[in-house]
């Protein structure tokens, strides 16, 4: 495999980080402070976009930043995985910069150079976890975004917000210092080294399987971005904060980040050869399996939309891990293409929750009965933002879905093949009664009346950009699943 030094993965991660001092001293002209976010973003998304080619043709770009100690550098190692969440994270900056815009003007939010500022921090975190070469890195990165979203989530500064934010920063970074860093250290006692391998992983029987399965378990817990069970609850919790702010935590940075890190770990660390001889997929999958269906269930019964769409997301993440301990290439590529396919859906009815919000106030299902009939354009984003999530045609979440059910096929796991169509239901079960009642109500029933009308335009032309783009990846996957495919070849020696 042919390798490139180049600096691009530095600029691609820097470049909203340089831009930071620019937006505070820019405070107090909101119009120069958003015209440099989105300067910045667009040339994160250009580095990015510049880096597709080469990955695609089978090349890895590398930079080393320091030297730490021999097998565990700072540097950055762009492969087809880390290119696939890079994309996914680059491209959806912009968009939820330019609805950040039209939610925190429209509702007059305070403190919106500090929300901007983290936002621009928190995406840099997020690429450099993407572009990470070896597992020290990655936790690095990992805990600069741990950091950065700290004041996001406690944007409002009220009590609410406050206990949010500890339990937010209890969770990830108690899970994070106490779980995988001994592990990482571990790691790295037993083999020397912390680099992802490209396929078999570092491990050449220096583990007995009581060993890799508790450290296999460190892992995936202590990565609680993932919002795996019982390391859950700091996710519901977190809806406090701004609309954007949930949009970034659960479609594109922090939870994504988390499953990225279980993903790496899995296939960089440990190796699906080794896991499948240990058989450690099955027990990766069954906690999956158990996230995946409590948190849909949990999900029916939260009336606040927000909080049903974080217990949905809790859930969505399952399917990515799922996917990739099913240890079989099309459950890998299922695994992989759903970090996409659900980006650009739940960002979608996060989007369509704020812009709600933005115009009427209402942030209870009970009280949104009626409303796509005044704001129609934004209830049919939520519509197609749903099939996505449910998994069905026309739409991105289709062809992730699909290949999933086909690992569980060809990896002969029937039980899990009952799981994922099971969770399909209750996925449909909890968003589809949302949309009927929106649309299909007498004007009796009907809680709102003729002033009500769409959210400001900032509001929705993102959501109606990501419904559109849920859409077209059903047509038009690639990149994301060339780059899935590319990957999966490296993971099992291809």
């Amino acid at each position: 495999m042919e390798t490139i030094i180049s600096i691009k993965p530095l600029l691609a991660v820097l470049v909203s980080l340089i831009v930071i001092p620019v937006l505070i001293s820019s405070s107090d002209k909101p119009n120069v402070r958003e015209a440099w976010t989105f300067i910045a973003g667009t040339i994160k998304l250009l580095l990015v976009v510049s880096m597709v080619p080469a990955v695609l043709s089978g090349k890895v770009i590398v930079l080393t930043l320091f030297k730490i100690a021999p097998g565990a550098d700072i540097a950055f190692r762009v492969d087809a995985l880390g290119m696939l969440f890079a994309l996914v994270a680059a491209s959806l900056y912009i968009i939820t910069s330019m609805y950040s815009v039209g939610y925190m003007r429209g509702l007059n939010e305070h403190g919106q150079t500090r929300f901007v500022s983290f936002f621009a921090l928190a995406i840099s975190a997020t690429l450099g976890a993407a572009f990470s070469a070896n597992l020290l890195t990655l936790y690095l990165f990992y805990e600069v975004l741990s950091l950065a979203t700290y004041p996001l989530v406690t944007h409002h500064q009220d009590e609410k917000s406050r206990v949010s934010g500890r339990r937010y920063l209890i969770f990830i970074l108690g899970t994070s210092i106490g779980l995988v860093l001994p592990a990482m250290i571990y790691c790295y006692h037993a083999t020397g080294t912390l680099e992802f391998a490209t396929a078999g992983g570092i491990f050449t029987g220096q583990l007995s399987k009581p060993a890799a399965t508790v450290l296999l378990l460190m892992f995936v817990f202590g990565f609680a971005k993932a919002g795996i069970m019982p390391f859950h609850s700091w996710l519901p919790a977190a809806m406090v904060a701004p609309t954007p702010v949930s949009a970034l935590l659960h479609a594109v940075a922090v939870v994504k980040v988390g499953v990225f890190s279980i993903v790496r770990v899995i296939t960089g660390i440990f190796g699906i050869d080794f896991l499948l001889s240990f058989n450690l997929g099955a027990v990766v999958a069954a906690i999956a399996s158990f996230t995946i269906l409590v948190s849909s269930c949990i999900a029916l019964t939260q009336d606040e939309l927000k909080r049903r769409l974080a217990y949905s997301t809790i859930g969505q993440l399952s399917y990515i891990i799922l996917g990739v301990a099913l240890l079989s290439p099309k459950g890998v590529t299922g695994g992989m293409l759903h970090i996409a396919m659900h980006a650009f859906g739940k960002i979608t009815l996060f989007f369509v929750a704020g812009a709600i919000f933005v115009a009427t106030g209402k942030k209870y299902i009970s009280q949104m009965v009626g409303i796509g009939k005044k704001m129609p354009v934004t209830m049919a984003a939520f519509f197609i933002g749903s099939l996505s999530i449910i998994g069905l045609p026309p739409t991105g979440g289709f062809i992730s879905k699909w290949y999933l059910v086909l690992g569980t096929l060809e990896g002969d796991q029937m039980i899990m093949l009952f799981v994922l169509l099971s969770s399909s239901l209750l996925n449909a079960a909890y968003f589809m009664p949302i949309f009927y009642k929106a649309f299909f109500c007498t004007k009796e029933e009907s809680m709102f009346d003729d002033k009500v009308e769409e959210a400001p335009l900032m509001c929705v032309v993102p959501l109606v950009i990501t419904a559109l783009i849920s859409l077209g990846l059903f047509f038009i996957p690639q990149p994301f699943l060339n780059l899935a495919q590319l990957a999966v070849k490296g993971f099992f020696g291809g």
